[in-house]
């Protein structure tokens, strides 16, 4: 990806006034009733946010009381670390759960998936054989049934991951690939480069949206609520809600 003229970078904290920057383009929240995930978007008043806010969530920084680790753990499962299943939450036998995470009420991880790292899996949520998750908040509804990689990213409300889909969150452009990595990410929107403040950072899927099987997600791709995704196998960029991205 080509670097833009620095008078052509915005700041995040110059993108609080885009509309499109915030949670409430992408997720309908007068639909989210879990605690949590109330919790997580008023805190945030930028996507870019919603990473930190979830790692402090996980590891006790903001002072909201997470629910008690009521839910099913099978045998067989493996789990390693602060995992919390909430009531009504399963992790099947062969699942693998590595903390901090937590799985809200009605969330299934299937066996054969995994899920680590910073990990808030929400209400109703379906994660299936081959799926990992990891550093990322998926708000409610979100099935991942078949083989596929979400990492450092935000879904919506009832968004659909197809098999093999798999978002990136690290810039390959400046020689080989560092851990723990250096440089910035950014979005674009309007021809401007918005900084994240993150050295990852996938993508963030609206409500509704179905990925197509096959696709990579390019860094900080950013998908509003309800658009149509055409059969591709590179995507990136910004996506208006509603919109039918070819």
């Amino acid at each position: 990806m080509d670097r833009l003229p620095e008078s052509l970078t915005m700041s995040a904290e110059s993108a609080h006034a885009d509309y499109r920057t915030t949670p409430e383009y992408y997720i309908d929240t007068q639909r989210v009733t879990e605690p949590v995930m109330l919790h997580l978007l008023g805190r945030c008043p930028t996507v870019f946010g919603l990473k930190k806010a979830v790692a402090d969530l996980l590891a006790g920084r903001d002072g909201f009381a997470l629910p008690p680790s009521d839910g099913t753990i099978e045998p067989g499962a493996t789990v390693h670390g602060e995992v919390i299943v909430a009531a009504g939450a399963v992790i099947a036998d062969g699942a693998y759960g590595t903390g901090p995470v937590l799985v809200c009420p009605g969330a299934v991880i299937e066996a054969g998936a995994r899920v680590r790292d910073n990990t808030v899996i929400g209400p109703g949520c379906r994660i299936g054989f081959g799926a990992e998750v990891t550093r990322s908040l998926l708000i409610g509804d979100a099935f991942m049934k078949h083989a596929s990689f979400v990492g450092d990213s935000v879904l919506g409300l009832g968004v659909n991951i197809g098999a093999f889909v798999s978002t990136t969150s690290l810039r390959v452009t400046s020689g080989p690939v560092r851990e723990p990595a250096t440089e910035e990410i950014n979005a674009h929107l309007d021809g401007h480069r918005i900084a994240t403040g993150q050295t990852k950072f996938g993508a963030v899927i609206g409500d509704g949206v179905v990925v197509p099987a096959g696709t990579v997600l390019q860094p900080a791709t950013l998908i509003g609520a309800h658009t149509v995704l055409y059969p591709k196998t590179q995507v990136g960029g910004f996506f208006p809600a509603g919109s039918q991205g070819r």
